[in-house]
């Protein structure tokens, strides 16, 4: 079997304000598997942000735990998991988020030289040319279409081989053909990895179509686990998110 990257034991997560509280997560137990691609569904305000955010650790729950790559991230101060996100943990998001002024390569590169290292062009172009960009390094991002920049922003999430990606919404900016691109190639990371392990991924979609490209897909409902389906269609999705959303809060 392969091991867990990340799991989650009982995980709840309270909001309070003047209004009130808000339990947007209540004890969710869940773990995701080495070298497995995920997609996390709900009806809105079922948790799955609040899910994403606690499992990347950037938010803490206020109760459970969270391991990512055997450490809890309980047991570390915020300078020790700022050190873990930017190492062990890679981030997409519906915002692609590139440095305008720079080059693709140069927004790769980006989080080494914030680590205080110096990024070894091999690697860089690696990574560029593993999503399908080895001949847009020098391009900036005005000079790519949407689904290149989201690429770009990919590369940049898995320059330093995190032990797992977290996707938010990933094709959400992106069209429909070019949103299929994108995660032919994400899957294409997990089943058909060219660095030193497959990738683990964990992204959060309110796509049938973008959720059928994963190993298995959680449900969410009102903060706690309602379902998951394996090998999944985008029908069974669908149907599925349809009964969720019919269920009276």
């Amino acid at each position: 079997m392969a091991e867990d990257v990340v799991t989650l034991e009982a995980v709840r997560k309270r909001y309070s304000s003047k209004a009130g509280s808000v339990e947007a997560l209540r004890g969710v137990s869940l773990a995701f598997a080495a070298g497995t691609f995920t997609a996390v569904m709900g009806p809105s305000g079922s948790g799955k942000s609040t899910l994403l955010q606690c499992a990347a650790g950037l938010d803490r729950p206020t109760g459970g735990t969270v391991r990512v790559a055997g450490t809890d991230l309980a047991t570390l101060s915020e300078t020790r998991l700022t050190l873990l996100r930017r190492d062990r943990i890679g981030f997409v998001f519906q915002a692609f988020n590139l440095l305008p002024s720079l080059t693709a390569e140069q927004n790769v590169a980006l989080p080494l030289r914030l680590a205080g290292r110096r990024p070894p062009r091999a690697r860089v172009r690696e990574v560029l040319a593993a999503v399908g960009l080895a001949d847009r390094a020098r391009h900036r991002p005005a000079e790519l279409s949407g689904g290149q920049q989201q690429r770009v922003a990919i590369a940049r999430a898995i320059v330093t081989a995190p032990a797992v990606l977290f996707a938010d919404e990933p094709t959400g900016a992106l069209d429909s053909r070019t949103g299929r691109d994108v995660l032919g190639l994400l899957r294409g990371m997990v089943d058909e990895p060219r660095g030193e392990h497959a990738q683990t991924i964990v992204m959060v979609t309110h796509d049938p179509l973008a959720a059928s490209y994963a190993d298995r897909v959680v449900f969410l409902a009102d903060g706690l686990v309602a379902d998951e389906l394996a090998r999944p269609t985008a029908q069974a999705v669908a149907a599925r998110m349809t009964s969720l959303e019919a269920v009276p809060c």
